[in-house]
């Protein structure tokens, strides 16, 4: 009988080329695609660039610090482990319910993504294509475990790059960069122009939320543990490096349509694009390539979610549960995750960049909790995973006056703060225990 160990794992070791695909997979997401043409549109060239900063900034910080995560945490599985091993029993509690709503909120926002690109591509209701494909992630993802997601996942890659490569190449053959060039300078002149100080306040801003996406990312923790040990930081940072060309190639799609005139909506972006596409083997390689990117993403986030829940949530009220039990609840769950999330997107409608800022308050307040948590040899206080709300209550409700950017920077401060005061207090109360044990 196979233990919950392997529905985690799949008894798999990454190397440093199969550990890049599977971060890849994990991080080429439906919002990489849909956030892309709204930083082109909203900050220029120079937003889109900083897309592809971000994002690689926040991998290859994490991967500065995986290394010893790995060294002082050796014999973990997931991001909910850690907290067990540091937290006492309210703190453990507090955090994996944080970790699992920030969890749900990418799983979302990758639901909606999948909505708006299959409402884009295919002419008939998204909601039938979402479900049916959510019936493949299920099959995946739910019951396959992570044995499945990684077959899947080299083979999604291939189509990822396929895409970005060859596309952008046909047409700025066919067209001449010159004259794409022309048509942007004459039609959209304002996205050439690099002295923006909004465009370099949101990539500063988003490389804090990007860094707090990716230190409490479940995913990203369960393959930490997957890639052998002396290759995980050459791992990250080349997959760091690798990343960073997709937004950029996105951007370079985008340009094929807007050097020939205007545009309406940010969206309709992408539906011009799909519009242009001619040859039927390029038509077929650009849907691959959205595909891949949502399945790989969403069956990572719903294989993820669902270990959190299982593991760290329902094992510790249920503690004589089984391997063969932990599966089963598993299969269910994943089920039910994904045919809430289908029911919730049919209703909701918003922008991608709108419901980043509503929760980047909360992935920046989340790291200097998970900083001390993770590399603070001392121990934690009971107050300190609370930081998190403390930073971002305060961030969003006494400074209204604030532009969203600003208080994003405000919660990761006033989080740190907080932190620091009660680590501070922590010290006081194991310099008295050891004193009273004297």
């Amino acid at each position: 009988m196979k233990t919950y160990r392997h529905y985690i794992t799949g008894s798999i070791i990454f190397g440093v080329s199969t550990g890049m695909i599977s971060l890849l997979a994990r991080w080429i997401t439906g919002n990489t695609i849909l956030s892309s043409p709204e930083s082109l549109v909203k900050y220029g060239l120079l937003g889109g660039i900083g897309y592809s900063l971000v994002g690689a900034f926040s991998i290859f910080m994490f991967g500065v610090f995986a290394n010893k995560i790995r060294k002082r945490f050796p014999e973990i599985e997931t991001i909910g482990d850690v907290f067990q091993k540091r937290l006492r029993k309210d703190g453990y509690l507090f955090m994996t319910i944080v970790i699992l709503f920030l969890g749900l909120d990418s799983l979302f926002m990758q639901a909606i993504g999948a909505a708006v690109l299959f409402d884009l591509i295919f002419n008939i209701p998204y909601t039938i294509s979402l479900f049916i494909f959510f019936l493949y992630c299920f099959a995946i993802a739910g019951l396959g475990g992570m044995k499945w997601i990684h077959r899947i996942e080299g083979i999604s890659i291939f189509f990822i790059f396929a895409a970005i490569i060859f596309i952008p190449l046909y047409f700025f053959i066919q067209e001449g960069s010159f004259k794409v060039y022309d048509g942007i300078r004459l039609y959209h002149p304002y996205l050439l122009f690099a002295k923006n100080q909004e465009a370099f306040a949101f990539i500063a801003t988003f490389m804090i939320v990007g860094f707090g996406q990716v230190l409490t990312d479940r995913s990203t923790w369960q393959r930490l543990y997957m890639i052998e040990p002396k290759k995980v930081r050459l791992t990250f940072w080349s997959t760091a490096f690798v990343w960073s060309t997709v937004p950029i190639a996105l951007s370079a799609m985008l340009m094929i349509v807007i050097f020939e005139g205007p545009f309406g909506e940010t969206y309709t972006l992408l539906f011009q694009l799909i519009t242009k596409i001619n040859p039927i083997f390029l038509s077929v390689l650009f849907f691959l390539f959205c595909f891949g990117a949502l399945s790989t993403t969403i069956n990572g986030e719903v294989h993820a979610t669902t270990i959190h829940i299982i593991k760290h949530i329902r094992l510790p009220f249920k503690k004589t549960m089984s391997d063969k039990q932990m599966r089963k609840e598993s299969y269910i769950f994943s089920g039910i995750l994904l045919f809430s999330i289908l029911v919730i997107t049919h209703f909701v409608k918003f922008s991608l960049l709108d419901f980043l800022f509503f929760y980047g308050h909360l992935y920046a307040a989340s790291i200097p909790v998970m900083l001390f948590i993770v590399l603070s040899k001392r121990k934690i206080s009971r107050l300190m995973p609370y930081s998190i709300v403390v930073g971002w209550l305060l961030s969003v409700t006494l400074f209204g006056g604030l532009t969203s950017l600003q208080t994003i920077w405000l919660s990761f401060l006033l989080s740190g703060a907080f932190s620091v005061f009660t680590m501070l207090f922590a010290e006081v109360e194991l310099i008295s225990e050891s004193s009273t044990w004297k």
